[in-house]
């Protein structure tokens, strides 16, 4: 009992279990890709391989319709060419596992007994979502890692790195660029820099406190200063070489797109519907900009009330972002999945409303697939339903943001750095 015991509580036992389980499901995926209809490797898996292809080609990954990347994934896959086409899967299956040891470390920065930090990634690398997703083919596991480098590198104080994996994560997909503000914040606090409490006191002594020089010392705070110049650095200069080797193509598919992107097939998006039924006239662009409005203005929020507790201000923005994009699928879910453990001591919910909100989020999500079922395979005009069905999923992801904001409880910004 006490061996048992200390396999589920060590966190290199842990990954073990949670990469055979990953390596057991793409044997599986394999054997049913074969042997049914209905194939189990995601269609952006065999995006990514010609892609890949094309690389080793010494062409453009952009050849590859439908390919909306940044080249540096099909680089990676090209082994997916050169030696087997499951390298990409056990790639991101690698990149998932290192996403949970990511979490166990934060945790235990953030004060967790190392039992229950290990017993908390479960969450993730147990979880039949990421678990699903990348052993499918899905890259997302990448974007977890590098978002939860930035934090871990942060929360141990090391701006350098943490600004390159900030940067990184930009670079593979926008959205995480919404990490910046209070990133930014935090690096520059007082309570952050608290090896040295007493010199903002004492510079105030001798110095004016007018607004525009408080303005001008609080933007340019050293530690502000060099995160700024590490990450623009990282960013730019990797964005440059990329946009030399593959011109305005290289900009087009992997930022431009996302962001002029107005996607009218039916998905989880409370706009969906509306995009549908104006596509083509002149609202669509209008509906489109007026999305963003409430995206900017909750993130921004949260990026300045929050930034003292880093991983719970992320988290409230990414959930804020996906809940109100104009495009939201499932593995949208995963970018606020990956920082769900980092919050559970954040906020202080009752158990029985825990269950509740989740139960009414795996329900609303059962209503929304059950109509699209019907319009994709029966050939029924369910649209209206797939719509009512969303506003639902909505209103619950408001609700459960709600119960986040009333029950958080302020979390120490470090407790152990290791």
């Amino acid at each position: 009992m006490a061996d048992a015991k200390v396999v589920f509580t060590s966190i290199r036992c842990t990954c073990f279990l949670a990469f055979l389980l990953r390596l057991c499901l793409i044997a599986y995926g394999e054997w049913q890709d074969k042997n049914m209809v209905v194939k189990y490797t995601d269609i952006d898996y065999h995006v990514f391989t010609d892609a890949a292809r094309h690389i080793m080609e010494g062409n453009s990954p952009y050849l590859r319709p439908t390919y909306r990347y940044t080249p540096l994934l099909a680089v990676l896959l090209t082994p997916n060419i050169s030696l087997h086409m499951c390298f990409g899967k056990v790639l991101f299956v690698l990149f998932d596992v290192l996403a949970g040891y990511l979490l166990y470390k934060i945790l235990c920065v953030r004060g967790c007994s190392d039992s229950r930090a290990v017993v908390t990634s479960w969450l993730w690398l147990f979880n039949p979502l990421p678990l699903t997703v990348s052993t499918r083919g899905n890259a997302e596991s990448i974007m977890a890692v590098l978002v939860l480098a930035s934090i871990y590198f942060v929360l141990v104080k090391n701006v350098p790195l943490a600004a390159i994996f900030f940067a990184l994560s930009v670079h593979f997909k926008i959205f995480p660029i919404i990490y910046g503000l209070p990133l930014v914040l935090l690096v520059g606090d007082a309570a952050y820099n608290s090896k040295k409490p007493n010199i903002a006191r004492r510079e105030d002594k001798h110095k004016s406190p007018g607004y525009i020089y408080q303005a001008i010392q609080f933007i340019l705070h050293p530690q502000r200063v060099k995160f700024a110049v590490i990450s623009a650095a990282t960013f730019l200069g990797l964005t440059g070489l990329l946009y030399k080797r593959y011109g305005f193509e290289f900009l087009e598919h992997t930022y431009l797109y996302h962001v002029t992107r107005r996607d009218v097939k039916h998905n989880f998006s409370v706009y969906f519907y509306m995009m549908y039924l104006v596509e083509g006239s002149g609202w669509a662009s209008v509906l489109g900009l007026a999305s963003f409005i409430p995206q900017l203005v909750l993130t921004v929020t949260f990026g300045i009330v929050y930034y003292h507790d880093i991983p719970f201000c992320c988290f409230l923005q990414t959930f804020a972002f996906v809940t109100f994009n104009k495009v939201c699928t499932s593995q949208y879910f995963l970018w606020y999945l990956c920082l769900l453990p980092l919050i559970l001591d954040s906020v202080n919910i009752r158990l029985q409303k825990v269950i509740v909100l989740t139960a009414a989020w795996f329900v609303s999500q059962a209503l929304w697939l059950t109509a699209a079922y019907y319009l994709e395979f029966e050939g029924l005009n369910t649209f209206v339903f797939i719509w009512a069905a969303g506003v639902a999923f909505f209103i619950v992801n408001i609700v459960i943001l709600n119960q986040l904001v009333q029950h958080y409880k302020m979390k120490p910004l470090v407790k152990k750095v290791e």
